[in-house]
C-alpha cells in the first residue's frame, strides 16, 4: 500500500522546479512553506468538517486531499512518506500513552539543555 505514497511523493519531487502555471504542485511549491501550510490547515478543516458531517465518501475523498498536500509539505522539507511509516513502525506495539509521556519527557529533557 506505501508504493503508491511512494510514486505520489516521486511525482511531487519531479515537479519541484516545475512551471507554476503548468503544475499545481510546482505553484503551490514555488509559493514556500506558508502556501504549502495554509492548505494542510484548509483541507485539515476539510476533513474534519466531512467527519463530522458522517459522510464517508467525503471523509475518504478530503483524507485523500490532505495526505496528498502532507506529501508535498514532507518534500518541502526533504522528507519522504517512508519517514513518517518508519515511525510509525517504530511506535506499533507501544501504548499511545506511553509514548506521548516519552515525548513530553523528552521535550523537557530538551528544554532543561538549552
Amino acid at each position: 500500500m506505501s508504493d503508491i505514497l511512494e510514486r505520489l511523493a516521486d511525482t511531487v519531487e519531479a515537479r519541484k522546479g516545475g512551471d507554476p502555471e503548468a503544475s499545481y504542485v510546482s505553484r503551490l511549491l514555488a509559493g514556500g512553506e506558508d502556501s504549502i501550510l495554509k492548505k494542510i490547515g484548509e483541507e485539515a478543516t476539510e476533513t474534519v468538517m466531512a467527519a463530522k458531517d458522517g459522510d464517508k465518501r467525503r471523509i475518504v475523498g478530503e483524507t485523500a486531499d490532505l495526505w496528498f498536500h502532507c506529501i508535498i509539505m514532507l518534500s518541502h522539507y526533504g522528507l519522504r512518506p517512508s519517514d513518517v511509516l518508519y515511525e510509525l513502525r517504530r511506535r506499533e506495539g507501544i501504548s499511545g500513552i506511553d509514548e506521548k509521556a516519552a515525548r513530553s519527557a523528552g521535550a523537557r529533557a530538551q528544554a532543561e539543555r538549552k
